[in-house]
């Protein structure tokens, strides 16, 4: 691999992930504000202005929704960038162009240019704090999508909304999923806090989408609209929703549009809950067709019928049936949880679990461990991570019989080894334990 040279900086794949690495925690590393990424984006030029934008905001589901919307947008003939975080394997799939992520070379030379313009600004004191992990991704990705030229960027947010670093950006629509409690130490500990924060995404006189239903989180997104002129579009209030239930949890909906029923795919993502995330992405791309922009129904329904969003009720082998979810949060382990009672029927459940010390384990292990015939706990590859023996304690007995192991992989491989072949092992609770069987390549015990 041969560094690009940017002015005195000439880097490579790996000197970006080493630079990046001292950029610190991405979670505990955050920083609230946008003081550093306005100044750095300035400098930059402010690629994220270059092309329009659209913003995902959410407790859960943003990824999905992005992903659905960005495939969209790419079916109907536009050049499209699409940002996420985390990455499950490599940094390079938080950016991606039609599908396509972002190769070594071109994240090198765009890490190699925003490093430049960071030592600079550093040098003449304009910032005040260098940027987080984070914050230097998202200029990276900005800077990125303006180079090879795309007509729309979709930006799923990190955290909140309000103050994260993809909020520099001026979407055209924004898009809330839904508010519930997670990240609170950061955002609030009640839904109409957390929900203040994610509302700062919406612009004035400019449509967003809301998939909120807790009351609470609902009065304040139509709060803020009301305020700032802009049109709401409530997902969970679109009258007349049916829905077709197909194999193995994939589903296909109709509802009602401009006078006629719109007929969906069935859709290429597991769970019930994809049906609120494929509403919320064809909303928003309803809104820019409002606007003018070339978007017909065949390229919404190929755009939905081709997302792919690795991670989430993923399935990685058959026998027996591996499906690999985040599940990170209650919210989260309540789809889950649904998805296992409606679908799986009478196979039995073995599931293998590891969670971040700061999610509230007792919660999601109610929801999740009495479903299991069998529960292996391990430990996540974060620093964050809790051990088996803190999942562990927090469970407090809520599963029937339970395993520690310490190693994911050898966990999930001990998992399959005593299941049945007509059994189900779920691995859940991190994005980090995920990503963790994925990178090891893993098709079956």
């Amino acid at each position: 691999m041969h560094p690009r040279l940017y002015g005195s900086i000439a880097m490579n794949d790996s000197d970006c992930l080493a630079y990046l690495a001292r950029l610190g925690q991405e979670v505990r590393g955050a920083k609230f504000d946008l003081e550093t990424i306005r100044r750095l984006t300035q400098a930059l030029g402010d690629p994220q202005k270059q092309y329009s934008t659209m913003i995902v905001a959410g407790t859960n589901g943003k990824g999905s929704t992005s992903a659905m919307l960005a495939s969209i947008l790419e079916r109907a003939g536009f050049r499209t960038g699409l940002y996420t975080s985390p990455h499950l394997v490599r940094v390079n799939e938080r950016i991606r162009v039609n599908g396509r992520e972002i190769s070594d070379d071109d994240f090198a030379a765009a890490c190699a240019e925003v490093r430049q313009v960071v030592e600079r600004l550093a040098v003449d004191k304009v910032l005040v704090h260098r940027p987080s992990f984070f914050e230097f991704v998202t200029a990276l990705a900005f800077l990125h999508f303006e180079r090879v030229g795309v007509d729309f960027a979709v930006l799923e947010v990190g955290m909140g909304g309000r103050l994260d670093a993809t909020n520099v950006a001026e979407p055209r629509v924004s898009v809330i999923t839904n508010v519930e409690l997670d990240h609170m130490e950061y955002l609030g500990y009640t839904h109409a806090a957390i929900a203040g924060e994610k509302a700062g995404v919406i612009r004035a006189g400019r449509p967003v989408v809301s998939g909120c239903e807790h009351p609470d989180a609902v009065n304040v997104i139509r709060q803020r609209s009301a305020a700032l002129g802009a049109r709401l579009l409530e997902t969970p209030a679109l009258a007349g929703l049916g829905m077709i239930r197909d194999h193995r949890g994939r589903y296909a909906f109709e509802v009602p549009i401009n006078g006629h029923r719109f007929l969906s795919p069935v859709l290429p993502l597991a769970g019930k809950f994809q049906v609120k995330n494929a509403l919320a992405a064809m909303t928003a791309a309803g809104q820019l067709a409002e606007e003018g922009f070339n978007i017909p129904e065949r390229a919404i329904i190929e755009g939905l019928e081709r997302a792919r969003w690795p991670g989430r009720l993923e399935v990685v082998a058959e026998r027996p049936l591996v499906l690999l979810d985040g599940a990170h949060n209650p919210a989260a382990a309540r789809e889950i949880a649904q998805f296992i009672r409606e679908e799986l029927g009478d196979r039995r459940v073995r599931l293998v679990y590891a969670s971040m010390r700061d999610k509230p384990v007792g919660d999601i292990s109610e929801l999740l461990f009495p479903l299991a015939e069998r529960v292996y706990v391990t430990r996540a590859p974060s620093a964050r991570a809790a051990s088996p023996e803190e999942i562990a304690d927090a469970a407090c007995g809520h599963a029937a019989e339970l395993r520690l192991e310490p190693d994911p992989v050898r966990a999930v491989e001990r998992a399959c080894r005593e299941a049945r072949p007509e059994d189900v092992v779920l691995v859940a609770g991190s994005l980090f334990l995920v990503g963790a069987i994925k990178a090891a390549g893993f098709t079956g015990g």
